[in-house]
């Protein structure tokens, strides 16, 4: 059995209905650090700014620890996290929480401060059908060629971390998964990974990501500004190397292509260029829970998101056409690329070559019979809100079709 016919037998995909709706689907963000690792904000006050600004899914993702058991940080290493606009952490979580929320102990001398467990505050904001706290890790790996992170979504314990570098990238990325899918089939619950910012210290090659085949989600988008997201002469940005990587998959490995997510990878949010709300993914799940949001995005029912919103979206099987409406802006004007490689192509200019180019709110598009897949890059005319690399726009990246 070859590795496609093996996925779907281990993932049935099904196709998007005609006329599908995804005006309500759900919105969420799966890269988010807080003082749990190094990010600069307790986790219920990162939790509350998304509860707060439209989302309905959160995933706390710190470094290789889950929110859980006993963590303590001294006051004074809060406060130096706080940077440009004063010490703002702690002053906000007593004034949304209480004055008796924080506990304090004093260890050695020093003001300590008891971080509190996801469970002790996901009851703050969880509600069913609107908002959603997801257990999350980003596994932070060293390799060979520099740092190889991954995030584990609807995990339940720790996946280890690679810290030897002298092990390659494509084995460190091998062990993450094979420790991921242990845990899925020792605790039944449903984990995906996606691999996080590639173009990050210059560390992962498409080449890599394409050989992984188990590896079926990676980071499109990513709002750090220091991960390299364009690219430079000679390494290609994500766009491309999500091409390339899908191009060697489909055209060589008959395996299973990556999709794309955007993320925010937020880390401050009291000062600092690390912040939130750049980028997301639209699930279309059945329900508002960890399960169903995970194999929501294993169907390839989700695009990502940095600002562009979807009223419709359908991929017609027989006719191989993919349709959708965006949903408009005001004095917003909209220009999608169709983007895919041709069956053959060998050349970097053949790879991720532009199909074609449709202005307007409404797209329909079929794929090339000699296309190996299709997907879209839609770009808004408005700036984004709060950039992470010069003159960006609003985007939306919606996940390749045509392969199945």
């Amino acid at each position: 059995m070859n590795r496609y016919l093996l996925f779907l037998a281990v993932f049935p995909l099904t196709l998007l209905k005609a006329e599908t709706d995804v005006s309500d689907w759900f919105r969420g963000n799966t890269h988010t650090h807080s003082l749990w690792s190094d990010g600069n904000d307790f986790p219920e006050n990162i939790v509350d700014w998304y509860h707060l600004n439209g989302y309905h899914f959160v995933a706390l993702s710190d470094h290789d620890i889950l929110a859980e058991g006993e963590k303590m940080m001294s006051v004074d290493k809060i406060k130096s996290r706080q940077r440009a606009i004063g010490h703002g952490a702690i002053p906000k979580c007593e004034a949304r929480f209480g004055k008796d929320w924080i506990q304090r102990k004093t260890v050695d001398g020093k003001e300590m401060i008891v971080l509190k467990t996801l469970e002790e505050f996901r009851g703050e904001f969880e509600e069913p059908g609107k908002f959603y706290i997801m257990t999350a890790e980003e596994v932070s790996n060293n390799s060979t060629t520099g740092p190889v992170h991954i995030n584990a979504l609807n995990v339940e314990t720790v996946i280890p971390s690679n810290k030897d570098k002298t092990v390659d990238t494509r084995e460190v990325m091998r062990r993450t998964l094979r420790a991921v899918a242990e845990q899925a089939e020792k605790t039944g619950k449903t984990i995906i990974t996606h691999l996080n910012h590639p173009n990050f210290q210059w560390a992962i090659k498409a080449e890599d990501i394409a050989a992984v085949t188990e590896e079926h989600f990676f980071e499109v988008y990513n709002g750090h500004p220091g991960i390299n997201h364009l690219g430079k002469e000679g390494v290609p940005g994500d766009e491309k190397i999500w091409d390339i990587a899908n191009t060697i998959r489909l055209g060589e490995l008959d395996a299973h292509p990556l999709f794309g997510v955007a993320t925010d990878d937020s880390h401050t949010y009291h000062g600092g260029d690390v912040s939130p709300g750049r980028g997301w993914i639209m699930v279309g799940a059945e329900k508002l829970d960890g399960d169903s949001l995970i194999n929501a995005m294993k169907k390839g029912d989700f695009y990502a998101s940095s600002g562009v919103y979807l009223k419709s979206l359908d991929y017609d099987k027989a006719s191989r056409t993919l349709s959708f409406k965006i949903k408009p802006g005001y004095g917003e004007s909209f220009t999608t690329q169709l983007i895919g490689t041709r069956k053959g192509a060998t050349k970097d200019v053949e790879i991720g070559e532009i199909f074609g180019t449709i202005k307007g709110q409404t797209v329909s598009f079929t794929v090339p019979d000699d296309a190996l897949y299709l997907r879209a890059t839609i770009t808004s005319s408005k700036p984004h809100h709060n950039p992470s690399f010069k003159d960006q726009k609003k985007q939306a990246w919606l996940q390749p079709v045509g392969w199945r």
